[in-house]
């Protein structure tokens, strides 16, 4: 099996040199942390061997990334996708718009780093310091997605209705990714966002007798 490769966006505006190196940088930190957890495991690798392989020094890899759980679940993805979302019509119910980005969210990890994907959810579901600051990442996502709920409806960002809605969606995401790790990977994740995104809508619906 080739090694894991995380890959830089190809999408959204050109960015400057600084900033290219940067996401260089970062690629190249994460691309040897996985590649040092598939040889020897998550417990096993220590900053000192990812900075080693990275060719970088350990202060780097801390400027960076404050924790290796922090290596494991950051990608370059969610300002593409938040960019997505704002730009969706203004008329647009608001779950389709947030289901059209997820999917999309979704899609981009196993279209461009299947092996990466698999294996975050792998270690959410095996190591609980990554599987909690997973938790930790979502609920940052879910402050800037109710940001953009706000702007789209008026509302006001920190209101317990947008921060329910919000949280219950990520939420969900994360649900989704542990299921789908636990598992074993047999499910299109494709269809078990279509399942939870049902649940936020409808409710659910109890078992027949």
């Amino acid at each position: 099996m080739s090694p894991a490769r995380t890959s830089p966006p190809t999408e959204g505006p050109q960015l400057g040199l600084r900033e290219r190196k940067k996401i260089k940088t970062r690629t190249a930190i994460r691309d040897a942390t996985y590649a040092l957890i598939e040889e020897q495991g998550y417990d096993a690798t220590t900053i000192e061997q990812i900075a080693d392989r990275a060719e970088v020094s350990p202060s780097t890899v801390f400027r960076y990334f404050p924790t290796k759980e922090d290596i494991v679940i950051t990608d370059e993805h969610d300002p593409v996708l938040l960019a997505e979302l704002t730009a969706r019509p203004a008329d647009e119910p608001w779950l389709d718009s947030l289901r059209y980005v997820t999917k999309k969210a979704v899609a981009l990890g196993l279209e461009q780093e299947p092996e990466i994907t698999r294996l975050r959810a792998r270690l959410m579901v095996t190591v609980p310091t990554v599987r909690a600051r997973m938790v930790d990442g979502m609920a940052d996502t879910g402050r800037r997605i109710a940001e953009a709920v706000a702007a789209r409806t008026g509302l006001d960002p920190g209101g317990l209705e947008v921060r329910v809605f919000t949280m219950s969606l990520v939420g969900g995401v994360t649900e989704i990714f542990l299921y789908w790790a636990e598992n074993d990977f047999r499910d299109d994740p494709a269809d078990l966002l279509d399942r939870a995104l049902a649940v936020l809508e409808h409710g659910l619906t109890p078992a027949k007798p």
